[in-house]
Order: C-alpha cells, then sequence, then structure tokens
C-alpha cells in the first residue's frame, strides 16, 4: 500500500497557493471539481508526496477550526539559513526560531501556514 496525499481546507485557496508553491516549491499537479468544493494537489520537488488543498464553495467566515489530533507536516530543508532569508522575503516569520535538536548539527523549526497548519522545517547534519 502506498500513501499518497494528506488533505486539508483553506480559507483562501490563492493565499494558500501561493504560501506552498512559492514557499515550498510544490507544484500544482491537477484540480477537480466536485459538487461543493474544488480540490487543487500540490506535489513535493520529488513528486513522491502531494497535499490536497480542498476549497469549499461554503467556507467559513472565520476560516476551520484545526483539532487537536493533527500535528503538522514536516519537510525536509537542506539549509535552513537560506529557507529564513526566502521566509522573510515572502513576509512570513517562524512560529519557533531554528534551534539545534540533538546538540550534533541537527536542526528543526516551526511555522504556520495560512490557515494555522504547523509545518516543521527539519535540516539534518546527514540526509538518509
Amino acid at each position: 500500500m502506498k500513501f499518497l496525499h494528506s488533505m486539508i481546507r483553506v480559507k483562501n485557496i490563492d493565499e494558500s497557493l501561493k504560501f506552498y508553491t512559492e514557499l515550498f516549491n510544490m507544484k500544482l499537479n491537477h484540480k477537480k471539481r466536485l459538487e461543493d468544493c474544488e480540490l487543487y494537489f500540490l506535489d513535493d520537488e520529488t513528486g513522491s508526496v502531494q497535499i490536497e488543498l480542498t476549497y469549499n464553495d461554503e467556507t467559513p467566515k472565520e476560516g476551520y477550526i484545526n483539532g487537536n489530533a493533527f500535528g503538522h507536516f514536516a519537510f525536509a530543508c537542506e539549509d535552513l539559513d537560506k529557507f529564513t532569508e526566502k521566509l522573510h522575503k515572502y513576509g512570513y516569520d517562524y512560529l519557533y526560531e531554528p534551534f539545534d535538536l540533538n546538540g550534533k548539527g541537527s536542526k528543526i523549526a516551526f511555522i504556520n501556514d495560512p490557515d494555522g497548519n504547523e509545518i516543521e522545517l527539519i535540516e539534518k547534519v546527514v540526509w538518509e
């Protein structure tokens, strides 16, 4: 069995598409119209993972409430210093600034997407 994608509902599709495509270099693979919503499938740079952004026709004005079961998405990052420059260039800030995870040089950081979903960034000393 193969894991295909994770789906999140978004309040502003343009803002979410910009966030994931510009900041994370994800590519729009395809869109699909359903009766009450539009689905946007974004691929990572390797084409091995997808995020489905669901934009409902009747989106709550205040957006969606994130439950306490979902934790975060995680992205591998080759260089958090370069990512930090890109993050600030696009007007975003960290939720938790980069910090050394294990004393061996591996760093992690956290940001929120436009809908408040947490994203962990992981810079490893040695890529596995």
